[in-house]
């Protein structure tokens, strides 16, 4: 039984889910970010409609993620780490305590309904928080407020009060998912994957993981998909060799293709063509590049490149 057996098996790419519900209480969440590439995502693990109980909001590493609702409980967890790693950037941009204080009521007066960014900008100074809508202060106080537990971002990007009505939770339950989702990994993958100070993750209880063997299964990813990010070592899954065409930088992840948790190819979309780059024998992904298509409603084309 190989890891990136058992990692495709954990994460819903080998043994698909039967809707989002299911796929979120194996997976905990999904990169959000991109909506785009959050539904490529979905449909990888055999879900075609993200429709249901989710919230879109910054969680963990600070970034956009779609979660369950009842599985909000880890902005109140992770919220406050994030907060105090932005208490230098927001005092360059002039968002002091004072303000971002007096923010969080305002934008609760202010979101009676799910509002644009512009638009949200210019209703908080029209009652008394004034930000430079050309300056990074907005995307500052916005995600200061989400890590606050104030503030959601919808999937057609506009923004709305977050209402957090879970029971708190601590670190080893948010280790647990992360190995359910993510296993085998270790407390280095969960520190990445969370954003949490290795200082926190120590002393975590023992986790089983689920066992599973190689299944010839096939998945064409997109560029945020969870599978590569829950790791900080991607070895076992990525040859160091090709790490570089499928991690360009600033965590952005090249799409790419999955043979039983290995992989072995880039690919781009380029209108419905679909161009793929392997890294050694050509994989059999005539299905998943067909099935890709419908869900994109192209009538696809794969070449080799």
């Amino acid at each position: 039984m190989t890891a990136p057996a058992r990692r495709m098996r954990a994460q819903r790419l080998s043994a698909p889910a039967s809707g989002v519900e299911d796929l979120l209480d194996s997976v905990f969440a999904l990169q959000a970010q991109d909506v785009p590439a959050a539904r490529l995502a979905a449909r990888a693990r055999g879900v075609r409609s993200l429709d249901g109980p989710v919230v879109r909001t910054w969680a963990m590493r600070g970034t956009l993620h779609l979660l369950h609702e009842r599985d909000l409980w880890v902005v109140g967890l992770l919220g406050p780490v994030f907060i105090a790693a932005g208490k230098r950037r927001r005092a360059q941009l002039g968002l002091t305590d004072e303000l971002c204080a007096r923010a969080l009521p305002a934008l609760r007066e202010v979101l009676a309904e799910p509002l644009g960014r512009d638009a949200l900008v210019g209703r908080l100074a029209e009652v008394g928080v004034v930000l430079d809508p050309r300056s990074q202060a907005p995307a500052h106080l916005l995600a200061f407020a989400a890590h606050s537990g104030v503030l959601r971002r919808g999937l057609d990007d506009t923004y709305g009060l977050l209402r957090v009505e879970c029971e708190p939770r601590g670190v080893d339950e948010l280790w647990r998912r992360h190995r359910r989702a993510y296993g085998p990994a270790t407390p280095d993958d969960f520190a990445a994957w969370s954003g949490l100070p290795k200082r926190a993750v120590r002393d975590l209880p023992e986790v089983v993981d689920e066992p599973a063997g190689p299944r010839g299964a096939v998945r064409v990813l997109g560029h945020f998909d969870p599978y590569l990010l829950g790791y900080r070592d991607r070895s076992a899954a990525l040859d160091p060799a090709h790490a570089r065409l499928v991690q360009t930088g600033g965590g952005f992840l090249t799409p790419h293709v999955v043979v039983d948790g290995r992989v072995v190819a880039t690919w781009r979309r380029v209108g419905a063509r679909f161009e793929v780059h392997p890294f050694g024998a050509r994989p059999d992904i005539a299905e998943e590049v067909a099935d890709l298509g419908r869900f994109l409603d192209v009538d696809a084309a794969l070449t080799w490149v």
